[in-house]
């Protein structure tokens, strides 16, 4: 872990400064956006690793309801119980423009206690967004990128089983209406809210397109008059979102994931003059037992006992001092140099922090 935060932080010190981007890299169009879809399906085919209906009643539920919808009657009180058969939501993602007949991908995810999909057919299921409409139906063969094998009361296995994918599993039934715009005038909004960043992006679009083009409406949404026209849109569009923007300088931000010790920082992170210091103080305690046998015809008994060992080594600490100014490469280097483990690189970045010489927020998640 610690080898792999010192290389990652070598590689971004070695990147360029922040340069231009494309607009179409920092912000969106508004109105232009994908939508969600979700939906309840049946996994039918599996060998034997589907689900039980006395733990996921609303399989059997399912497989009624379909069978009577198929022309299939089902006495009432029958018990269905066939284990090659598993209920599963879907997900899909429907992109913005869709068109109806297109495909989309779906994925399937176990919701009883089915412990495969390997092999298994999804049969036709409705696709609904946020508002219960119906926009695509999906049916096909559910691919599984694991594997896994049990015998004899041992098991084992390699990825997950209970979620499985569709390629081009579902087809879209019906289309969202997408406007690029209301009127005369088309939406930008950065990715992040920055008022030097829209400032900047305004600039460039009058630059490219004549004063008064685009106008700021805060730090994150941008007005842009366009052509009626539709295809004069798009090749405005298309224009447009090609047009190099300077974004604002990086704010200095360390992202602490503390239940794993990653640690991130971006270029921008500077320290004050401080001085670290950092030792380890390690506690081993060994338990050996030992038994005690009596002779033999003695009477005795045989005893147990415990023998501790105990070691304690402290390892001597170290001072490092950092200079003002250090930039990202030589905080890290210097911060390892005190052979310091993630989780002591957490606890000294936040007594920095404390002490006013780390220069950047610090955010722990």
């Amino acid at each position: 872990m610690k080898k792999w935060i010192v290389l990652a932080s070598l590689l971004m010190a070695a990147l360029p400064a922040w340069s231009a981007q494309r607009l179409k890299d920092i912000a969106n169009i508004g109105g232009v956006r994908p939508n969600q879809l979700i939906g309840y399906g049946l996994v039918v085919g599996l060998d034997g690793s589907g689900d039980k209906v006395t733990s996921s009643p609303f399989t059997g539920q399912a497989m009624t309801n379909m069978l009577n919808q198929l022309g299939v009657q089902v006495p009432p009180g029958t018990k269905i119980d066939p284990k090659n058969v598993a209920a599963v939501t879907l997900t899909a993602t429907l992109p913005p423009f869709a068109r109806r007949g297109q495909a989309i991908d779906v994925t399937a995810s176990s919701i009883g206690d089915a412990k495969s999909l390997r092999g298994g057919t999804l049969l036709l299921s409705p696709l609904k967004g946020a508002d219960g409409q119906i926009y695509a139906m999906a049916q096909g063969n559910v691919v599984v990128g694991g594997a896994g094998a049990s015998a004899g009361g041992s098991s084992t296995q390699i990825n997950q089983l209970s979620v499985g994918r569709i390629p081009s599993g579902a087809t879209v039934e019906r289309e969202v209406p997408t406007a690029l715009g209301d009127g005369e005038f088309i939406h930008l909004e950065l990715q992040e809210a920055d008022f030097t960043t829209a400032n900047r992006a305004v600039q460039a679009i009058n630059k490219a397109f004549g004063p008064d083009t685009a106008r700021a409406v805060d730090g994150r949404l941008i007005e842009v008059r366009a052509p009626f026209d539709s295809n004069q849109r798009v090749q405005f569009l298309s224009r447009m979102e090609n047009i190099a923007v300077d974004p604002a300088d990086l704010s200095p931000l360390v992202i602490i994931n503390a239940r794993t010790g990653s640690i991130v920082m971006n270029q921008s992170v500077t320290l004050g003059s401080c001085a670290v210091s950092h030792g380890n103080l390690s506690v081993t305690i060994n338990n050996t037992p030992q038994v005690s046998q009596p002779n033999p015809l003695s009477g005795g008994k045989t005893v147990v006992t415990n023998q501790a060992d105990i070691t304690i080594n402290s390892t001597s600490g170290k001072v490092v001092g950092l200079k003002g100014g250090a930039n990202l490469s030589q905080v890290v280097n210097a911060l390892n140099a005190l052979g310091a483990t993630p989780q002591d690189l957490i606890s000294i970045l936040q007594a920095m922090k404390s002490a006013g010489s780390l220069k950047a927020d610090l955010q722990i998640i």
